[in-house]
């Protein structure tokens, strides 16, 4: 769906939001509001091509982006778990949320229910990333997301590389991830001290098939003993594994998968090997672990 255009309302200006809402950021709720109109402008763009039919955004602040955001969408959602600022986005966007299109949730982004959603255009709390992408990822829905330079990079990482982990296999598992722009902590206020990245997550499904937890398990088990080589991570994480027979699983597996380390392992070679372990090794598969969640 293309959403509405307001072409004849200029944007916001999110200077005068923050004057408007009259409130300090609070750094213990990691509040750093994007200000740039630039960048404000360009975030909505990413999301050409997906369907903004209902577009969910995390941490919506003074709603600069929210503005721009009703511009592309037929209906927004946003999540705001300060009181302060969800009053003010009822009192700024009152004519949005009477007409039906601006819906706002007051509460924590990890613990709130979250609607159905076409797709996502955020400006995530740098703290909550993870678990925030964890909890909108497995929708299989496209997301717009901005995050902490140095977390995009490990986001989109290749095996072999240096920021290649465990973020990025999990994350590869639900989507094509590709960073689209660089933000400097200048377009923030207050400036965060890193610099920022917008990542456009567009959902796939994985060229390997397995079983979801027991490959989100061993993935986790393997990285957290990412220096030694798959072999003895195997032998010595199955508290997290949850595999009953390592020994089986390491004679089954292929020689050369054994002798890498975790951060040389494709995807699909962890899948392989994950797989061997609910076949051979007794790990738990999704039925036996309904409910887990992924952290």
């Amino acid at each position: 769906m293309t959403g509405r255009n307001r072409s004849s309302t200029e944007s916001r200006d999110p200077d005068a939001l923050l004057a408007r809402a009259g409130i300090q950021p609070d750094r213990n709720q990691d509040q750093h509001f994007l200000v740039d109109d630039r960048v404000l402008d360009r975030l909505p763009t990413y999301a050409e091509g997906f369907d903004t039919s209902h577009v969910l955004e995390i941490g919506a602040g003074t709603g600069a982006l929210t503005d721009r955001v009703l511009d592309v969408a037929d209906r927004v959602t946003v999540v705001e778990r300060d009181t302060r600022l969800a009053d003010f986005l009822r009192e700024e966007f009152a004519d949005a949320c009477t007409d039906g299109r601006l819906d706002i949730i007051e509460g924590d982004a990890l613990s709130v229910d979250l609607p159905e959603f076409s797709a996502s255009v955020s400006n995530l709390p740098y703290g909550v990333s993870s678990e925030v992408l964890f909890r909108l990822l497995p929708a299989k829905r496209p997301l717009v997301v901005m995050v902490q330079k140095e977390f995009a990079e490990r986001m989109v990482a290749a095996p072999g590389t240096d920021d290649y982990g465990r973020l990025s296999v999990t994350v590869g598992h639900y989507a094509e991830c590709e960073i689209v722009e660089t933000v400097p902590p200048e377009a923030f206020s207050p400036p965060p001290a890193v610099e920022s990245s917008v990542v456009r997550a567009s959902p796939r499904d994985p060229d390997y098939a397995i079983d979801e937890t027991a490959f989100l398990a061993f993935v986790r088990a393997v990285f957290t003993q990412r220096r030694k080589t798959v072999r003895n991570a195997i032998r010595n994480t199955t508290h997290i594994s949850g595999i009953e027979q390592p020994a089986a699983v390491v004679e089954a597996a292929d020689e050369g998968l054994l002798r890498k380390r975790a951060g040389d392992l494709t995807p699909t070679e962890f899948a392989a090997l994950a797989r061997l372990g609910v076949e051979v090794g007794g790990a738990p598969s999704e039925e036996a672990t309904s409910g887990s969640e992924i952290e």
